[in-house]
């Protein structure tokens, strides 16, 4: 089997532009029309890794217009078979604090979209029963800890369609239904992910406590970017790290993570 141009891919929030060494931008064509950018593939510490940002270069593209399909088509076609998912979430949970890092192990889809299958024209159903992938998890955990992260493991994170943030009435239910986080970014790509045979592993970092009973104020757009531009440099920094290590193991074992 030839190798693969890429194994693991970080598709993020915001972009690893400048944190890769020899790097190519490839755009990819595919049946479901554009990527939200172009595709960045470079060396990090001898390791090649791609990386797509979800919502584009200049953050333009709102939520619910990312076109999840085409990104996930894209590194699929690349040969990519691990994707690190990095997003903004809230937490249900005033233990759960801003700043600390989540990787879910359970995913509640409340988006309301229909663009979340490859297979329209066909008869297949995917079992989806641990929407990420226990290896994936474990390995992200074990390397975020090493890193000096406050890292909890597993949590059931309600996906949304976004662009708004959560009524209070919704925030409350979702709390009560024993859910920990929200985001409106790793459903329908978790799906997408799996129908093509992709480990996908979210790492959610907690920007705010969206309007659960005791949070006095509701999260702001201006609120999540302050927390996104004081940790995400250092994130970014980590999860290369993260990346390699996951490069080596598949790469070394043949076994996706």
């Amino acid at each position: 089997m030839p190798e693969t141009l890429v194994r693991v891919a970080v598709l993020g929030t915001w972009g690893y532009y400048g944190l890769l060494d020899d790097v190519e931008e490839i755009a990819v064509d595919t049946p479901y029309g554009p990527c939200s950018d172009t595709i960045v593939v470079g060396n990090s510490n001898g390791h090649r890794i791609a990386y797509l940002t979800r919502t584009g270069r200049h953050r333009n593209i709102p939520p619910h217009r990312i076109n999840a399909r085409a990104n996930i088509w894209a590194l699929h076609s690349l040969g990519v078979r691990t994707i690190l998912a990095p997003t903004p979430s809230g937490s249900l949970r005033s233990a759960v604090g801003v700043g600390s890092i989540v990787v879910p192990d359970q995913l509640v889809d409340r988006t309301g979209r229909t663009d979340d299958t490859f297979f329209d024209d066909s008869d297949v159903h995917l079992s989806f029963g641990d929407p990420f992938p226990a290896a994936g998890r474990r390995a992200v955990v074990e390397i975020l800890r090493r890193n000096n992260w406050i890292v909890n493991d597993g949590g059931t994170l309600v996906a949304i369609r976004g662009p708004r943030y959560s009524t209070r009435a919704e925030s409350r239910w979702y709390a009560a239904q024993g859910w920990d986080l929200v985001s409106q970014t790793p459903y329908p790509e978790a799906a997408l992910a799996a129908e093509l045979g992709i480990s996908y592993t979210c790492v959610a970092l907690v920007t705010d406590h969206d309007v659960i009973p005791d949070t006095p104020w509701p999260v702001t757009q201006e609120m999540v970017g302050e927390v996104l531009d004081s940790k995400t440099k250092r994130l970014r920094q980590t999860l290369l790290k993260v990346a390699v290590e996951l490069d080596v193991t598949v790469r070394n074992s043949n076994v996706t993570v």
